[in-house]
């Protein structure tokens, strides 16, 4: 009953887990909605340059726009750049 129950909480903060742009794996922005391997690539290459400093930043990105942008806005965050140990 331990496990179930183990397995269920993981599950369900993953749910409600965003994923920070600035700091993600390829895969993990591969699992956003509308990114593939080559945007993601594209969002790691950009990031490298230009940090997210606010969501709406993967805009910038070539071939995100506000459409793909509403898709994925709720499961995106930026950790606050000005503070690491936040």
């Amino acid at each position: 009953m331990k496990k179930i129950i183990l397995i269920l909480s993981v599950f369900i903060v993953s749910l409600f887990a965003k994923i920070d742009i600035n700091k993600a794996s390829i895969e993990q922005l591969e699992s956003l909605k509308g990114i593939g391997h080559s945007k993601a690539v594209a969002i790691t290459e950009y990031r490298k340059q230009h940090p997210f400093t606010k969501i709406e930043d993967i805009m910038k990105v070539k071939g995100i726009g506000k459409k793909l942008f509403e898709k994925m806005k709720d499961e995106i965050e930026v950790e606050d750049v000005s503070n690491p140990n936040k």
